[in-house]
């Protein structure tokens, strides 16, 4: 069955998606996804909703075996004219607060947030910015053509389709050169051989009433085994959906606790929106930190579904937040549970939330079931409420410095929103940044320092990321955009700088807010 012949025009793109349809574009062909594979998609819903209306297919094939995209043309329904400038994209509902839901009509548009857009043009707030908050109490009934209309960009558009046409070109040499194919002796045999012999010491020190060195040697199996369970989240390791998920389900569920499930529905969104202060969920850690000043403001959170709010309480953490930066991040993994655990029961009537039905989420409850078993044994054979709350908080804080890891990446790089013109490359590059690390040292960071080409080829086993970021860098030269990379210290400076700059700022506002008050107490 060939792809359709008929040619689309933007305008009959708009008005079926304010028809509720979910159409993106793929190498100039017009893909409309069923509603029913929008709750199936095993990349999350949001993944989709996100690319409604624009050229997807760079962020597509990072993301999608050649298996899965030679499916994807069942879906195309015709095509559109790409023109020498590529094809000028609509503005997703979801990034103006518009989502379908199921009312007594059936599938009805809903407005979950307001759209506020940018006032001026700076570096932080460009004209292109369109940020969500908390809605207004007489919301419309449902989205309009002028919100599918993108703001002026200061970004030009002959250069973004040129950055695309590299990016396809940097990504068949990736291809051709093989770095797709999983380097099972050489790569995870070595890491193999560390998570057995972390777990053997810390089944053996146990044994003998060691506490300390056997939450130790958990805590670092639990670090190593994330990163792991990260390349199977990816599909970076047997490249196999079913596969890799069975074998991160024990890994991230019934060895460590986390639900692989969560993550993925997460990190997807991560990757796809990077450093986007209203989708990104990486960056969204009120009351704990703010890493730009315009969360500030009680942004809404397209993936948490609720405003994140800039209270008292948030004012007095963020105002110390470079200082609390390494005792959060050092407890982090409790969060997971939580992130985790709220993930699971929001998804427990969903249908076909994994590929095979039910199957995937029930897994994941028994290995969760079976994890919670396990390790709560090994706290109560510690003997004293003393020994097994040290257990508890050792193992856990021994594994955080792969959260220190991610945001080293991340945190201290662009928040600002270029407009969804910008294209997949130019967006990794400017919100990514690579920590330097001797390859002997490499494992401790489990490859993640090589963070921008990893948000450039998410799925390229991880054991391969030194060799494509060579081309990465040249690629990165010869388009004369920005490669920034710098050491492990100076990262935890660079983001403790940006934490300290936002906690000053809201110091600054609190001292405003306090003479404006004092002004109206002495004034009549």
């Amino acid at each position: 069955m060939g792809v359709p012949t008929t040619t689309w025009t933007r305008d009959q793109i708009a008005a079926r998606i304010l028809a509720g349809e979910a159409i993106f574009i793929l190498h100039g062909k017009v893909i409309r996804v069923p509603s029913s594979w929008l709750t199936a998609h095993p990349g999350g819903t949001l993944a989709i909703l996100h690319f409604i209306g624009r050229d997807a297919t760079d962020e597509v094939e990072a993301f999608h075996s050649d298996e899965t995209l030679g499916k994807m043309q069942g879906y195309a329904v015709g095509t559109v004219d790409l023109g020498p400038e590529g094809w000028f994209p609509l503005v997703p509902p979801i990034m103006n607060g518009w989502v379908r839901k199921l009312g007594k009509d059936g599938a009805e548009w809903y407005n979950e947030a307001r759209a506020i857009k940018s006032l001026e043009d700076t570096e932080l707030s460009p004209a292109s910015q369109i940020l969500l908050v908390e809605k207004d109490s007489i919301s419309p009934c449902s989205p309009t053509l002028s919100i599918l209309q993108p703001p002026p960009t200061p970004l030009s558009t002959k250069l973004q389709v040129q950055h695309s046409k590299a990016y396809k070109a940097l990504h068949k040499r990736v291809v051709d050169a093989g770095l797709y194919k999983t380097p099972w002796l050489t790569g995870y045999g070595p890491e193999f051989v560390r998570y057995t012999l972390l777990g053997v010491l810390s089944a053996y020190t146990y044994s003998k009433g060691w506490i300390v060195p056997s939450a130790i040697c958990l805590g670092l199996l639990w670090h190593q085994l994330t990163f792991f369970a990260h390349d199977l989240g990816h599909l970076g390791v047997t490249q196999n959906w079913a596969l890799d998920r069975i074998i991160g389900i024990f890994v991230a569920d019934l060895v460590g606790g986390l639900s692989i499930g969560w993550w993925v529905d997460n990190h997807n969104i991560h990757h796809l929106m990077t450093n986007h202060p209203s989708h990104d969920p990486d960056i969204q850690h009120l009351p704990f930190f703010a890493i730009s000043p315009v969360f500030l403001n009680s942004l809404y959170s397209t993936y948490y579904k609720r405003v994140m709010y800039f209270d008292s309480f948030s004012k007095v953490l963020i105002s110390i937040q470079h200082k609390l930066f390494h005792i959060v991040l050092s407890l982090a993994r409790f969060n997971l549970y939580v992130n985790s655990y709220s993930f699971l029961a929001k998804t427990a009537f969903q249908p076909k939330r994994f590929r095979g039905g039910r199957w995937w989420w029930w897994l994941e409850i028994i290995s969760l079931g079976v994890y919670a078993s396990w390790y709560s044994a090994v706290v109560k054979g510690c003997g004293t409420v003393g020994r097994a709350l040290l257990f508890v908080l050792i193992s856990h804080v021994v594994a955080s410095p792969v959260h220190v890891q991610i945001v080293l990446s991340h945190f201290s790089r662009s928040t600002a929103d270029l407009g969804v013109t910008e294209s997949f490359a130019a967006r990794q590059l400017r919100t990514t940044v690579d920590v330097i690390c001797p390859p002997s040292l490499a494992f401790i960071h489990g490859g993640l320092h090589l963070q921008v080409t990893h948000h450039m080829f998410p799925r390229l086993p991880r054991h391969n990321l030194l060799q494509a970021s060579m081309l990465v860098k040249e690629f990165a030269k010869e388009q004369g955009m920005e490669f920034a990379e710098f050491g492990f210290v100076e990262g935890n400076g660079d983001v403790r700088g940006v934490l300290k700059q936002v906690a000053d700022q809201v110091k600054i506002v609190g001292m405003v807010a306090d003479a404006e008050i004092k002004e109206a107490m002495i004034c009549p």
